[in-house]
């Protein structure tokens, strides 16, 4: 990075036109460090997957925190007929503790109530709060600011994007946390003193911490606890689960999945840079807003890419590459230039010759489908119409994958 500029000066050169991306040849996952290339699926897991999972705890995301010294949960309310007596609704507080320290945040946990037998799960985070993903107003509230104060107070404004009772419907539980109570998403010192570091690190300061965590690895370590409280649960099958994320929280799971093979099925919806679209064609957002914007988000040692997208030795199609062989889904939106569509599907391409060492084809084409119309592979997409946002629409794409991986009757 050559100089600090201002947002304003970065917003005002990001390009949206196709016909200004630059020439980029895809970089291939499968040549190791050694420059040698990967021959089957054993050199992949055993040898060049472990050369990329070190270079993102490194250089963008970080290692995710170790567990502090005691994690324990504890069920604060169970209603036996939510969602019109369509579910089984629990809040569950979730809570780490080392020391002096410690840090809790709750999981608000939906159960299809007829279910025979366990079921399978979807996990993700929220922006805004518990209460702001339902329109039962007796759900508890969750998700502060630096300063102890809700995020958004209004409850439902954010249902739309969780559709708990068409989920449950389709015979999945679904369970959420309010990212802000994993990792304030805040680009200051207060953050990171009332993260989960704080407990896990204690005597580390933000700057010390942020060389080697970021915010995003301490929201997918908290995917993976959510999954961990769900093993409990005997009505859930934690065999059979499907870590989702909208924009950063996108990035989030494709990192949680990277890191965690207990997620299934993987989701990226409108993730953009960071998460499924490619650096290199520098249409959008990127790696300079990125960090000048956000830079919480990934390891102080990103920084140093900025104003270099188009040279990188490296790009998101080796982050999707992690997920192989298991099922990928990536969603996009026709009006979300910023997240670079056809960047999304590109690297959705582009990461299929992995899954082609396990005996599967990845994603199918060559071309993005039409606005939407979905299409199925190891590794699916759909472009939705309309603006970046998570949608029904995008949903049923995602269960309908889970559904067959699954081998659910949906």
């Amino acid at each position: 990075m050559t100089e600090k500029r201002t947002l304003q000066e970065i917003f005002s050169e990001i390009n949206y036109e196709e016909s200004k991306v630059p020439r980029h040849d895809m970089l291939s996952a499968l040549i190791m460090n050694n420059g040698q290339k990967v021959a089957n699926a054993w050199e992949w897991m055993n040898q060049r997957r472990p050369e990329i999972m070190d270079f993102y705890r490194q250089e963008v995301f970080g290692e995710l925190p170790s567990l502090p010294g005691t994690m324990s949960h504890e069920v604060l309310s169970c209603k036996s007929d939510a969602l019109c007596d369509q579910a089984i609704r629990k809040e569950i507080r979730i809570t780490f503790t080392q020391g002096s320290r410690s840090r809790s945040w709750i999981m608000l946990l939906y159960i299809p109530k007829n279910a025979v037998g366990p079921v399978p799960v979807t996990l993700g985070l929220n922006f805004k709060g518990n209460h702001t993903t339902t329109l039962e107003d007796d759900v508890l509230m969750t998700g502060k600011n630096c300063a102890g104060e809700w995020v958004d107070p209004q409850r439902g404004v954010q249902c739309e994007r969780w559709e708990f009772a068409k989920v449950i419907g389709r015979g999945f539980a679904s369970a959420t946390v309010c990212y802000h109570d994993i990792f304030p998403d805040f680009a200051c010192d207060e953050a990171w003193q009332q993260s989960i570091y704080s407990v896990a690190y204690p005597d580390l300061t933000p700057a010390q911490l942020h060389e080697k965590h970021s915010a995003i690895s301490a929201w997918a370590w908290g995917l993976s606890r959510m999954l961990d409280v769900l093993s409990s649960e005997a009505k859930i099958d934690c065999r059979k689960a499907m870590v989702t994320g909208h924009s950063r929280l996108g990035k989030t799971s494709l990192w949680a999945g990277a890191n965690d093979s207990r997620f299934q099925v993987v989701v990226s919806n409108d993730s953009g840079h960071g998460g499924a679209a490619l650096f290199r064609r520098c249409l959008g957002e990127n790696i300079e807003a990125l960090v000048t914007a956000f830079p919480h988000w990934f390891v102080s040692a990103f920084a140093k890419y900025a104003q270099a997208d188009a040279n990188l030795q490296f790009d998101q199609n080796f982050l999707l590459a992690l997920i192989a062989p298991r099922p990928l889904c990536i969603g996009s939106a026709t009006q979300d230039l910023w997240a670079d569509p056809r960047g999304e599907f590109l690297a959705g391409k582009y990461a299929s010759e992995v899954y082609r060492l396990f005996g599967v084809n990845g994603m199918p084409g060559d071309e993005p489908p039409a606005a939407d119309v979905n299409i199925y592979g190891e590794v699916s997409y759909h472009i939705r119409s309309g603006a970046h946002n998570i949608l029904w629409q995008d949903w049923e794409h995602y269960l309908s994958v889970a559904g067959k991986v699954f081998e659910q009757t949906i």
